[in-house]
């Protein structure tokens, strides 16, 4: 299994429980992995043949950024549900980490598994 991945894709949203989190926009921190046959882009040199981690970013920046979730949990399940759907991904791990939102702790959040590993 191939995996095209994604490190630590940092995008700024509205997301929390508390009124001030409610008032505040924070940064999440996402690490995704996706698989992804790579021989024919391989072989091709074409990045049309590819899973294209750019367009794969720029689609969770623009939908992450817009959201307004309570939790990280449910933000982390629409946003594998995008990749696997728009994307064609069988298989992705894609893990949240909200950065300071638990004193001592560098970061909290999910880390999920969605489809069949091939």
């Amino acid at each position: 299994m191939d995996i095209v991945f994604i490190e630590d894709l940092r995008i700024d949203t509205v997301i929390g429980i508390y009124d001030w989190e409610r008032r505040v926009r924070q940064t999440l921190s996402f690490d995704i992995e996706m698989a992804f046959d790579n021989t024919k882009p391989a072989a091709s040199d074409d990045i049309a043949d590819t899973l294209n981690y750019k367009d794969v970013s720029k689609r969770l920046i623009a939908y992450v950024s817009e959201s307004n979730f309570g939790l990280v949990e449910t933000l982390a399940e629409h946003c594998a549900r995008i990749i696997r759907e728009e994307f064609g991904v069988a298989w992705v791990r894609l893990k949240l980490s909200k950065p300071g939102a638990v004193r001592g702790a560098k970061a909290v959040g999910v880390r999920i598994e969605r489809g069949k590993r091939p």
